[in-house]
């Protein structure tokens, strides 16, 4: 079965209280404009998730809010595994993911979530454009998107191809 997985990481954070601890900082001003312009390039593209992951952080819960509504509601979860998660334990995540699920969207941090792309493109597709944008870097609000075939379980390195990497300043 063909499925789709798209890695986004959370809008901009605001570091405005510098007493709050990093898992409760909000979304900055332009945090919540880049949401909204992702949430319009993925209502354009008719991207619709059947499930999303989202961190148990509040700036990507509010990432994940900014892209309500989907034009088909998917089954969101809160993960706290997700917050500051490895590359290799988002792969552990993913693998048990319901295997009806055909498109999931998982909305994590870096620096775990662009190493998870990295190696779901594999060192096989290092001189692919879309690739080489990815490994220089993976903005906050920036989406990536990759095909996959198979069950979720035999999710791994170089097991994804890249077709799309859209950072929000490309939508202004």
């Amino acid at each position: 079965m063909a499925r789709m997985i798209f890695l986004l990481r959370h809008a901009k954070s605001s570091w405005d209280d510098p007493s709050l601890p990093d898992h409760d900082r909000p979304l900055s001003k332009r945090g919540r404009k880049a949401a909204a312009a992702m949430r319009e390039f993925l209502r354009s593209e008719k991207i619709c998730p059947d499930l999303v992951w989202v961190s148990s952080a509040r700036r990507t819960r509010e990432t994940l809010e900014a892209l309500r509504p989907f034009d088909h509601a998917p089954k969101a979860e809160v993960k706290p595994a997700l917050y500051m998660a490895s590359a290799q334990r988002m792969v552990e995540l993913l693998r048990q993911a319901p295997e009806g699920a055909r498109a999931l969207l998982l909305i994590g941090h870096n620096p775990g979530l662009e190493e998870l792309a990295v190696l779901l493109a594999g060192d096989g597709a290092a001189d692919e454009p879309l690739v080489r944008r990815l490994r220089e870097k993976f903005p906050t609000g920036a989406l990536a998107e990759f095909n996959f075939d198979g069950p979720w379980r035999r999710l791994g390195p170089g097991a994804g191809k890249l077709t799309r990497f859209v950072a929000p300043r490309e939508l202004a």
